[in-house]
């Protein structure tokens, strides 16, 4: 049986993963902040008073009592806050990109770094609009930018993974989510990636390595007119 971990699966795109895995009958663990019911095993990571070393012990402590290893490692943990230099919630703002985008995908890699299992795959969460300025949001662009950085390191010879295990990071620009809907009423939804997209995209790298894209590749998810190709940067 197949089995995956899937951090951030309560969210939105991650409750989409969870449940297109649970359809093939795959086993699957959710990590984050609230339990998801459909998953097999749910590890709740702590955050009042704890920092990015103790979470990271406390997930690799839960991952180890499994007693197995994973074929796939998804990280789609994330969130989304703006501001520039000058906001009054720059600094705020900037702290909660850093948690929820840099550690989830830091403890991501450690995870897979010692639970993945050998031609394994983890794919990262990073974004379209990072590959440049983004001065109406700084601490998201900095963020991804540096989830960008770790999938280039992480490719690398020498950077932890195991033997023909490879990374994957995606750069969406939009993605079709519940509260984007409710936030961008008017927008153009034509443009907005689907999430099932994204869920069946990252099963079918899991199921066929021959599809995936060169290992440490950043890939543009781009969506126009309700179409969606993936384009490496």
């Amino acid at each position: 049986m197949t089995r995956v971990a899937v951090y951030g699966g309560k969210g939105a795109l991650g409750s989409t993963l969870v449940s297109h895995c649970k359809s093939k009958d795959w086993w699957v663990c959710n990590i984050d902040l609230t339990e998801n019911p459909e998953a097999d095993f749910n590890i709740v990571v702590p955050v009042q008073g704890t920092d990015m070393i103790a979470q990271s012990q406390y997930v690799n402590e839960k991952v180890a009592e499994l007693g197995d290893k994973f074929d796939a490692v998804y990280c789609v943990a994330g969130g989304w806050a703006g501001g520039n230099a000058s906001n009054k919630d720059f600094v705020r703002n900037t702290d909660l990109m850093i948690k929820q985008s840099i550690w989830t995908s830091i403890i991501s890699a450690n995870v897979a770094g010692h639970y993945l299992k050998e031609g394994g795959l983890l794919t990262l969460a990073g974004a379209m609009p990072s590959l440049g300025g983004t001065s109406f949001m700084i601490g998201y662009g900095m963020a991804k930018a540096a989830v960008h950085q770790l999938t280039a390191s992480l490719a690398q010879e020498g950077g932890g993974l195991p033997k023909d295990a490879v990374v994957q990071c995606i750069l969406p620009m939009t993605l079709d989510t519940p509260m984007n809907r409710k936030n961008m009423a008017n927008a153009d939804f034509t443009s907005w990636t689907p999430l099932m997209y994204v869920a069946e995209m990252f099963t079918k790298w899991s199921e066929d390595p021959s599809s995936r894209h060169p290992n440490g590749s950043l890939i543009k998810i781009i969506t126009a007119n309700s179409i969606t190709e993936e384009v490496v940067v």
